[in-house]
């Protein structure tokens, strides 16, 4: 089955337009999730919405949503008023500027979907706008409305269609110094970059995301086959950590070769917090 776009609407730059469809470029669906289950009946859990001091059920109409100013204390806020403030979906994306992309933070990164031509019709205006951002080599920035708010999106070619990224505001975006500036400056000995710049060559490589293993996932997937089977789940007894690797795969040597001034700087580098105790 076909997926399902996820937003429908107009691409526009200028006076050139063009239908299109936007598709989620990632998905959760894959990964295993559970659902509670009464152990004793085999029947879903159901949760029931109660008030938390008296215990009651609340019926869905007398429940509104509730913006917390203190402790205990709400500003009730009506369906109609939420309304009143929503932003009204045109069903436009109107590219309003480009910037490069070595300017955007990956920290404002937020979801990416797959744009494409929604339609035969618009085709050729499409291409149009894809090959011009393309071309220019920069990304493209507009607004799109997902329920009621506005996002900022950035656009670019990406293959025969085009890649949409939804971007953070910078008031979701916090603040790196106040986590960094508690971080001393430390003076570290030239033979040590050394080290550590030869173990990243001995480590380099090519992101090759088809050879990431999530691990987790597969012992989930051998679970539930064993368990379908009938099999019997032992508790392992102890799990002995695998050695870390020194070297990448394929390097010429099993094993980084460290100059002695190098070993004994980074032996006195080890001790060091020791020794300050």
């Amino acid at each position: 089955m076909a997926p399902r776009a996820y937003w429908k609407g107009y691409l526009k730059l200028s006076l050139v337009s063009c239908p299109i469809a936007l598709f989620p470029a990632t998905s959760e669906r894959e990964k295993i999730s559970f659902h509670q289950v009464n152990k004793e009946t085999g029947h879903r859990i159901r949760y029931k919405k109660v008030d938390a001091e008296t215990g009651n059920e609340v019926d869905n109409a007398d429940i509104v949503k509730g913006y917390e100013i203190a402790k205990g204390e709400y500003i009730e806020v009506e369906p109609d008023e939420l309304e009143a403030v929503a932003i009204e979906s045109k069903h436009v994306i109107d590219i309003d500027e480009f910037v490069p992309r070595n300017e955007i933070d990956e920290l404002y990164l937020r979801d990416p979907y797959y744009i494409v031509p929604d339609g035969e019709v618009g085709q050729q205006a499409f291409a149009v706008i894809r090959e011009a951002i393309r071309k220019e080599g920069m990304i493209a920035l507009g607004k799109v409305v997902f329920t009621s708010r506005e996002h900022i999106i950035a656009l670019e070619a990406r293959g025969k269609g085009m890649l949409g990224v939804t971007l953070r505001y910078p008031y979701e975006v916090r603040d790196e110094t106040e986590y960094f500036d508690t971080i001393e400056d430390e003076k570290i000995p030239k033979d040590m970059i050394d080290l550590a710049v030869h173990i990243v060559e001995n480590k380099t490589g090519h992101f090759k995301p088809q050879q990431f293993k999530d691990e987790y996932e597969d012992a989930l997937k051998d679970l539930l086959r064993r368990k379908q089977k009938g099999e019997k789940i032992e508790r392992p007894k102890e799990r002995t950590p695998k050695p870390a690797a020194v070297a990448r795969a394929g390097a010429p040597h099993d094993r980084v070769r460290v100059r002695p001034r190098s070993r004994r700087a980074l032996t006195r580098a080890i001790r060091k917090p020791a020794d300050a105790r």
